[in-house]
C-alpha cells in the first residue's frame, strides 16, 4: 500500500506523479486511481499498488476550501477549486485541466509510452514540451498522465492572476475626497459635532472597472470602498461603513446620522494648533476571467486638519 498526499479539490497531484511513471494513459479508473473530497485544500489520500489487493484508509480531510482561504478561485461545473497549485501547476478554462510542465518521471519515460509526442521528439528538443495534466471529473475522481503539446494549454496557459493584477492597476483608485464641517479653514468648537464624509466619485467610493486582456483572455476587476477609518488626531479612530453625509446649514447642531465626532478638548497643544485628520478608505476589489475570479483589497488615504477651540463667555457686570 502506498500513501501520497494531494493539494487541491482538484486534488491529487502527488498521485498521478507517482502514478505517472507507469505505463498508463488514464489515472482514476474503475477499481483504481486516487480520490480526495471536492472543495478541499487538502487531503491525505491511499493509493493501491497494483497486483495487492486491499482497502486504504479513508481519506481524512484538513483543508478549507480557497476561498476560505483567500485564495483565488477557479470553477469546474460549479464546483470551487484552486486556480494553481506547486503540484498540478496552472488550471485551464479551456479544458478544465491543471497543466504543468515537465520532463516526465526521474529516470525517464518507460518503452511504449505514449506522449503524442512527435517520432523522434525528445524532452528540452524545439517545437513542443511535455505536461503533466490533471483532469477532476464531476464525479470527484480525476483523470489525466503526461501528454506533449506544441503550444500547451489551448488558452495559451495564460496566468490569469497576473492579468488580474494588470486589471487592478488600472482602476486609477484615489483617497478620499474629504468634507469635513466645520471647515478646514474655519474653527470648530470643543463639544460640537463634526461631521465628515467622503464625497462620491467612481475613483473615490466606487463602483469603478477595468479590464486587461492577453489574446483571448479577458480579465474584469471591479472595485468599490467596504469602509472608511478616520484618525481625528485627538486620538479618536472613527470607522464609518458609508461615505458619510455631507453637512447642510439646515442640520444646525444636530449629530451626524452615519459618520460623525466630538471633540473634547481645544487642539491648542496639537502640531500648529490643529488636529492632523487623515481619512483611509479601504476597497474590495473583484476580479473574474477566464472561469477564474478572486477577491483583492487595497487602501487609499488623504489628509486635512481642523483647529478647535472653546467658546469664550464675556462677563459684563
Amino acid at each position: 500500500m502506498l500513501s501520497r498526499p494531494c493539494l487541491g479539490v482538484a486534488g491529487l497531484a502527488a498521485g498521478l506523479l507517482w502514478a505517472a511513471a507507469l505505463p498508463f494513459a488514464v489515472a482514476g479508473g474503475p477499481g483504481g486511481g486516487v480520490v480526495c473530497p471536492p472543495k478541499k485544500l487538502n487531503c491525505e489520500l491511499t493509493a493501491q499498488e497494483p497486483g495487492k489487493p486491499g482497502v486504504g484508509k479513508p481519506a481524512r480531510v484538513v483543508g478549507k476550501p480557497a476561498s476560505e482561504a483567500g485564495l483565488p478561485t477557479c470553477a469546474i461545473d460549479g464546483r470551487e477549486v484552486p486556480c494553481s497549485t506547486p503540484e498540478m501547476g496552472r488550471f485551464s478554462s479551456a479544458d478544465s485541466c491543471y497543466w504543468k510542465p515537465t520532463d516526465g518521471p526521474d529516470g525517464g519515460l518507460p518503452a511504449g509510452f505514449d506522449t503524442g509526442a512527435p517520432e523522434g521528439w525528445g524532452p528540452g528538443d524545439p517545437g513542443g514540451a511535455l505536461y503533466l495534466v490533471t483532469c477532476p471529473t464531476g464525479d470527484g475522481d480525476v483523470r489525466g498522465g503526461i501528454r506533449w503539446s506544441p503550444t500547451g494549454p489551448a488558452d495559451g496557459g495564460v496566468d490569469v492572476q497576473a492579468l488580474a493584477q494588470q486589471a487592478v492597476e488600472q482602476l486609477r483608485l484615489e483617497g478620499p475626497d474629504i468634507g469635513i464641517a466645520p471647515r478646514p479653514d474655519g474653527t470648530g468648537l470643543v463639544g460640537m459635532p463634526v461631521w465628515m464624509w467622503n464625497k462620491p466619485g467612481p475613483t473615490r467610493t466606487g463602483p469603478t472597472s477595468a479590464a486587461a486582456s492577453a489574446g483571448s483572455v479577458t480579465v474584469t476587476a471591479t472595485a468599490r470602498v467596504a469602509k472608511m477609518v478616520w484618525l481625528m488626531g485627538d486620538g479618536a479612530v472613527i470607522t464609518c461603513t458609508g461615505p458619510g453625509t455631507p453637512y447642510e446649514p439646515r442640520f444646525g447642531k444636530q449629530k451626524s446620522p452615519d459618520c460623525g465626532h466630538m471633540y473634547t478638548a481645544t487642539s491648542a497643544r496639537a502640531p500648529g494648533g490643529r488636529y492632523r485628520v487623515t481619512a483611509t478608505t479601504t476597497w474590495d476589489i473583484q476580479w473574474a476571467g477566464a472561469g477564474q475570479s478572486g477577491t483583492l483589497t487595497t487602501t487609499r488615504q488623504s489628509p486635512t486638519s481642523l483647529a478647535s477651540g472653546e467658546l469664550q463667555v464675556l462677563n459684563v457686570p
